[in-house]
């Protein structure tokens, strides 16, 4: 089935993706909220802060309310920059399986979502669709902004990256956008 996304609009991110949490391998990570080292956070605040000097960008950055998107935020307010904390940039919502060792979860269960990869609620959360339309009503928001800057999950940065290849459909499990690496960036041009 097709999906509409939004009425069609061009937005501008700067994404990045949060630093690498603690005690996360191996473990079904969605709305879990995990922390993160410092350290971390400032060096990803610090990188953010650069990069927006080098390229005349806005102090303005928008995280997930998650911790380890949120404590970037936090460190760029506090060297003056506005931080807008936005639920629609949370990553996917795992459900019961939120926070669990992937083994406990099951290859029967996994391989259940992974045939209906955008319809399915995985763990009977969120599916792939949700997260579709979230990021797509984000993007749409952003339209008027030269270049949003954004602190993100994986689940959700590959959602933008779908929504900018002018997808109007829910992808196949094959056709999800690797993950951006931790503390990673990538521009993105999305229609949407």
């Amino acid at each position: 089935m097709g999906l509409v996304w939004m009425e069609m609009v061009m937005a501008t991110l700067l994404v990045w993706r949060h630093p690498k949490p603690a005690a996360v391998k191996g473990r079904c990570i969605g709305w879990t909220d995990v922390a993160v080292d410092h350290r971390k956070i400032k060096r990803l605040a610090h990188r953010i802060r650069s990069r927006a000097r080098r390229e005349g960008l806005a102090r303005v950055v928008h995280t997930s309310p998650l911790r380890r998107c949120a404590e970037v935020g936090r460190q760029l307010a506090r060297w003056g920059w506005r931080h807008h904390i936005d639920p629609r940039l949370l990553e996917m919502n795992f459900g019961e399986w939120d926070g669990r060792p992937w083994g406990d979860i099951g290859e029967p269960a996994v391989d259940a979502w992974c045939r209906d990869f955008g319809e399915h609620r995985a763990g009977g959360g969120e599916s792939v669709a949700d997260v579709l339309r979230r990021c797509a009503q984000f993007l749409a928001a952003s339209a008027d902004t030269p270049v949003t800057c954004v602190v993100g999950h994986a689940g959700w940065i590959s959602a933008a990256q779908w929504l900018a290849r002018g997808e109007s459909r829910a992808p196949a499990a094959s056709e999800w956008p690797a993950a951006l690496p931790y503390a990673h960036a990538l521009l993105l041009q999305a229609r949407c």
